[in-house]
C-alpha cells in the first residue's frame, strides 16, 4: 500500500481502485509484439478497461466501455473482463467469447444495461489479426507513420444485449504496423455548446507523434495527455486507449 500511496498525487475514487486493481500491466515489450495502454482520467475513471494476454504466439486483446458512471459502471466492467478471460482461457473463440460475455452481463445485471466491447486476437508469428465488435468504436491502423484505416466490419450488439453471433474479420499485418483502439471518450469530449474534438483531430495528432519515431510506451503516454490538454485538460467521460504493434 505505501508503494500505492507515494505514486498518488490526489484522492482516488473507489470506482478508479476497482478498475486500477483489474488492469494488466499497462505495456508489455516482447520482440515480435508490443502493447501499450493508458487510462483517464487516472483517479476517476470507471466504465472504460482492457486486457490482454500473450499465450505461445498469439497475443489476445479486449476493449470496452461499461455504461454509466460510478461503481455501477466499474461492477459492470469488472463482471465483463472477468467472462472474458473465463472464455479466452478455455480456448475459445471469438464469437464464443462475445456469446459468454454477453450472457454474463445479461445474468447479472437485466436487459437496460450494456458493455460495448472489441476483442481481437493477432497470430505474432503470421501477423494475421481476427476481431469481432460489439458496438464499438474501430480501431485504427496505423502504418508507416500515418493512420490509414479504421478496422471496419460487421458488427453485433454490445455485450449484455443478446445480439446475434459476431462475424469474426480478418486482416494482414505488416512489420511495424500499430493498431489504436480507444473508448469514446477519447472523441466525444466537447465544451458547453461546440462541437466534439472529433476522430479529425485525434487523426492529426496521432500522425504528429507518429513521425517522432518513438517507443510505443511513449507515444501512448504522449498521445493521451496531447489529447487531454487539447480538450482543455478535462474530460467529462472515460477516455482509453491501447496500442498493439506487430514487429513480425
Amino acid at each position: 500500500d505505501l508503494f500505492f500511496g507515494v505514486r498518488r498525487r490526489e484522492p482516488m475514487s473507489v470506482a478508479a481502485e476497482i478498475q486500477w486493481a483489474l488492469l494488466p500491466p499497462l505495456a508489455m515489450i516482447m520482440p515480435r509484439v508490443a502493447v501499450a495502454g493508458i487510462l483517464e482520467p487516472a483517479y476517476d475513471v470507471a466504465g472504460d478497461s482492457f486486457d490482454y494476454a500473450l499465450n505461445g504466439d498469439v497475443l489476445h486483446v479486449a476493449m470496452i466501455d461499461a455504461m454509466g458512471h460510478g461503481l455501477d459502471a466499474a461492477t459492470m466492467a469488472t463482471v465483463a473482463i472477468g467472462a472474458y478471460r473465463h472464455a479466452r482461457r478455455a480456448g475459445t473463440g471469438l464469437p464464443e467469447i462475445y456469446a459468454f460475455m454477453d450472457r454474463a452481463v445479461a445474468d447479472q445485471f437485466g436487459p437496460e444495461h450494456f458493455v460495448t466491447a472489441q476483442m481481437l486476437q493477432l497470430d505474432t508469428t503470421t501477423g494475421h489479426l481476427q476481431w469481432v465488435n460489439a458496438g464499438h468504436p474501430s480501431p485504427m491502423l496505423v502504418r508507416d507513420h500515418r493512420v490509414t484505416l479504421r478496422l471496419t466490419g460487421p458488427t453485433t450488439l454490445p455485450v449484455g444485449f443478446g445480439g446475434p453471433q459476431p462475424q469474426t474479420s480478418e486482416m494482414k499485418l505488416e512489420s511495424g504496423d500499430r493498431l489504436l483502439c480507444f473508448t469514446d471518450g477519447l472523441i466525444e469530449e466537447h465544451k458547453t455548446g461546440e462541437d466534439e474534438f472529433g476522430e479529425d483531430l485525434m487523426i492529426d495528432w496521432v500522425n504528429q507523434l507518429e513521425r517522432t519515431g518513438r517507443g510505443i510506451r511513449a507515444v501512448a503516454r504522449s498521445l493521451s495527455h496531447t489529447l487531454k490538454r487539447a480538450r482543455g485538460g478535462h474530460t467529462t467521460d472515460d477516455a482509453t486507449l491501447l496500442l498493439v504493434e506487430w514487429r513480425g
